[in-house]
């Protein structure tokens, strides 16, 4: 059983790994499919996601950062109305700590950080103060540079440094332990061998200390290793998602919640025959 702790609760999953469905309201994101409202979250918490995750801001390689109303216009009402109907958790993906604290009176549970609280000096204290976990995920530079310097001279060593360092960033700011996951930022500042050698020694990560997330769904560098366009990456995704359970991921962020619980539901069967 995976554990979670809110700032009100603990979740738990019988699953290998949390699933946590992807909702964009925002007009670039990578997969349009991704793209809707209340009626795509609540859809994807009927297919079996443990938690929403709503972004704002897409961080597809190239795009731009949008403004804090902005950002708040797009989510706010979305996670209102999940609210309405459904507890399941929601988690937030953003850098800004105004758009977080709006969420938080909003409903939210969780913070999904790509900048791993460095983008806004007030995310910590503010995630401190009303016990909210959250997700460090490592990058490099913005998404609208960040692919032009994927050399790294040990990819998992300088990564593994990094969210070491993050997260003693976070304990030192008041945020609990039991409160952190990390995300190696697949896709962010990396190239194809970095992606995958991250996904086969994922569990390794800060000493194994920290739960980790595992952002694959997808992503460019599935296409790479199959040749197939965003609309066919579904097989890759599931078979890259199951590959990083097994080496230690403890949550899977995906597009594809239905297919996503199915394979998790395999894998358990063969691991308890």
């Amino acid at each position: 059983m995976r554990t979670m702790t809110l700032s009100d609760r603990t979740i738990s999953t019988e699953k290998a790994a949390f699933v946590m469905g992807i909702v964009n309201a925002t007009p670039d994101s990578f997969w349009s499919e991704s793209r809707g409202g209340s009626e795509h979250a609540l859809a994807l918490a009927e297919e079996g996601a443990d938690i929403i995750d709503i972004g704002g801001e897409s961080t597809r390689p190239g795009s731009e950062y949008v403004d804090e109303d902005e950002e708040i216009r797009r989510i706010v009402p979305l996670i209102q109305a999940v609210r309405k109907e459904s507890s399941i958790p929601k988690s937030v993906d953003t850098r800004k700590m105004r758009v977080m604290k709006a969420a938080f009176e909003a409903g939210a549970d969780i913070l999904n950080d790509i900048s791993a609280l460095e983008d806004d000096e007030n995310m910590a204290s503010f995630c401190a103060t009303h016990n909210i976990p959250v997700i460090l995920m490592h990058k490099r530079g913005t998404p609208g540079s960040m692919q032009e310097n994927t050399s790294y001279a040990d990819i998992f060593a300088e990564i593994d440094e990094y969210l070491k360092n993050r997260c003693a960033y976070a304990l030192n700011s008041g945020i609990k332990k039991d409160r952190i996951w990390i995300d190696p930022g697949i896709g962010f500042g990396k190239d194809t061998r970095g992606n995958f050698r991250l996904m086969r020694d994922c569990g390794r990560l800060c000493g194994g200390e920290y739960p980790v997330l595992m952002a694959l769904s997808r992503k460019r560098c599935i296409g790479d290793a199959t040749g197939r366009d965003v609309s066919e990456r579904l097989s890759g995704t599931i078979a890259a998602n199951l590959v990083s359970v097994m080496n230690g991921a403890a949550m899977i962020r995906v597009h594809d919640v239905a297919e996503a619980v199915d394979s998790l539901k395999i894998y358990w069967c063969i691991q308890n025959s």
